[in-house]
């Protein structure tokens, strides 16, 4: 999210956030989370770690991180963000954002309804938006749209996030992992500059 952003203006794409929801993706594709392979939890905490630092984000690394990840309820926020979607997309990046630092630089949670509305808040969102987009989350008409998002998202073959659809020469180029941008800066024929381009 935070290096796409950087790229937006340095290379010719149009950024487009699509709310999907992780334990949906993972459940239609029967995709198991990483960390249920004890070595391969191992070596992504220490690869986290690596990654935050070169990609220069400020993420918190802890010994019970996938416990953490496991046993959070991230539903609500994930409708809370496609409502916001829905009434007022401007707030879409910035509320994202706030949910990524509360969740893994403050391991604080996003589960809980007051917290929710103290993300939106730092997102730039009124009380009064916070609180028409909270009571919309538990509309069919949100739900059915996180479901279209989530399944859409796996039609372009996507089987955990982050994921990134990149629509080039009328065809659509999944790219899994924060990993992957070069490669993508590659297909969409733009060069990439580092993690934090000037």
């Amino acid at each position: 999210l935070k290096v796409l952003c950087r790229y937006r203006h340095i290379w010719n794409i149009d950024l487009r956030f699509r709310p999907a929801y992780l334990g949906g993706v993972m459940q239609l594709t029967g995709n198991k989370p990483p960390a249920m392979l004890p070595k391969r939890a191992e070596y992504l905490l220490k690869d986290m770690k690596r990654m935050a630092k070169y990609y220069q984000v400020p993420l918190k690394t802890s010994g019970d991180d996938f416990q953490r990840i496991l046993r959070t309820r991230s539903l609500a926020a994930m409708r809370f963000i496609t409502a916001t979607d829905m009434t007022k997309p401007e707030y879409l990046e910035p509320l994202s954002r706030e949910f990524w630092i509360r969740f893994w630089s403050q391991h604080e949670d996003i589960s809980e309804p007051e917290n929710i509305l103290t993300v939106a808040q730092k997102a730039g969102l009124s009380s009064e938006l916070s609180q028409k987009v909270l009571e919309m989350i538990s509309s069919p008409t949100v739900k059915d749209r996180l479901k279209e998002t989530t399944e859409e998202a796996v039609k372009h073959g996507a089987f955990g996030m982050p994921a990134v659809v990149a629509h080039y020469n009328g065809e659509p180029h999944l790219f899994f992992g924060s990993d992957r941008l070069e490669l993508l800066g590659s297909v969409i024929g733009e060069k990439w500059l580092g993690p934090a381009p000037s």
